[in-house]
């Protein structure tokens, strides 16, 4: 992968700091709290009873109490929607991560016109090494512990349970907001999602500020996005529209068409999708993006029965096939629009948000 560092004209977009929108939503489960840990006061913040009373005064925390585990010392902390057990004991993250994650829940939900009612508490774990990440993925992810195991930095979601590790403040940060939107819509949509939308979606929530006391996500600051894709534009090897939709990360893994970026590539490509489905022409095609993420929501995608059945039942395995139909079916029912001419339009798009980037090769 060529490296180069990203330099940007704009003042706006030179902001690299992660955070999320803190907006209030009726939608939501209150869920019983753990534990209130009596406060010790020889304990201080080195030990996980300490960290617990030192949480209980954030208004995001229900509930901290102490995780007893194989992996190392760790708390479980319950906000409204998630539960959080981690043996990431950094007393200034443990104050951010529960009101990240609440402001991540709300900015799921507002992909959607209207928001989903959710009962139960998304459950992640946060591990302080990767060592310990290891060994919890060994231990319950029984066959498919070695594919996730090849994960170089990062996270997962499996069976709805989002699995992290400590990789720096920032990073954590976005790994999570992007594998939270995998979680939410794996445990709230009716129908799994083509991988250009669900991957595409999930970029929006990789990079956000903190703004007068809260965390305010910011697509159009995800530099490390727009500098890829401000290279691929450069050297030509943009990939057309009518090809994007049907590919998977799977199918980029390795490089698309001699490109050795191409995974990169593609992560670059379908962000900058999503946003002109969004933004493009003051929100033109807003409502069809929307509707079509309802659709996937409530479970009525004008689809045939053969396809309805994988996507609805997430135990049959994701393939090549189902991915390039649905995608395709889908996009021309909702947009209805000449795919070359729409190329044309996006092309435009992606020109106009990285022009303020420039990037300098090392």
């Amino acid at each position: 992968m060529r490296d180069f560092r990203i330099k940007t004209l704009s003042k706006t977009t030179a902001v690299l700091s992660l955070c999320l929108a803190a907006v209030l939503c009726a939608a939501g489960c209150v869920t019983a709290p753990a534990r209130r840990a009596t406060a010790v006061p020889s304990a201080g913040l080195n030990t996980p009873e300490g960290l617990a009373a030192y949480l209980l005064d954030e208004p995001s925390v229900l509930g901290a109490d102490v995780w007893d585990n194989p992996y190392g010392p760790g708390l479980v902390i319950s906000t409204r929607n998630y539960r959080l057990y981690t043996t990431h004991l950094e007393p200034l993250v443990l104050r951010q991560i529960p009101s990240f994650l609440e402001s991540a829940f709300l900015a799921y939900q507002s992909q959607l016109p209207r928001p989903l009612q959710n009962t139960e508490p998304f459950i992640v774990y946060l591990f302080g090494t990767r060592e310990q990440w290891e060994a919890y993925t060994r231990d319950t992810a029984g066959a498919d512990a070695q594919v996730y195991l090849k994960i170089e930095a990062g996270a997962y979601v499996a069976n709805t349970v989002c699995v992290a590790y400590d990789i720096g403040r920032r990073q954590t940060l976005s790994i999570l907001g992007h594998e939270g939107w995998h979680q939410f819509n794996q445990r709230l949509f009716v129908y799994r999602l083509p991988s250009w939308l669900d991957e595409g979606v999930a970029t929006l929530f990789e990079t956000c500020r903190f703004e007068r006391g809260q965390f305010v996500f910011d697509p159009a600051s995800n530099l490390i996005r727009l500098g890829s894709l401000k290279h691929t534009l450069q050297t030509g090897r943009m990939i057309p529209l009518d090809q994007l939709l049907l590919l998977n990360p799977g199918q980029v893994l390795n490089g698309y068409n001699g490109d050795p970026d191409g995974a990169t590539a593609y992560y670059a490509q379908v962000y900058a999708l999503v946003r002109f489905l969004r933004e493009d022409r003051h929100g033109l095609r807003l409502r069809h993006h929307h509707a079509m993420l309802l659709g996937a929501a409530h479970g009525n995608w004008p689809l045939d029965a053969a396809l309805l059945n994988v996507a609805a039942d997430r135990r049959v395995a994701l393939t090549v096939g189902w991915n390039m139909r649905t995608s395709r079916e889908l996009f021309d029912h909702y947009f209805e629009e000449d795919l070359r001419s729409l190329n044309v339009e996006y092309l435009a798009f992606c020109q106009k948000i990285t022009y303020p980037v420039r990037l300098i090769p090392r």
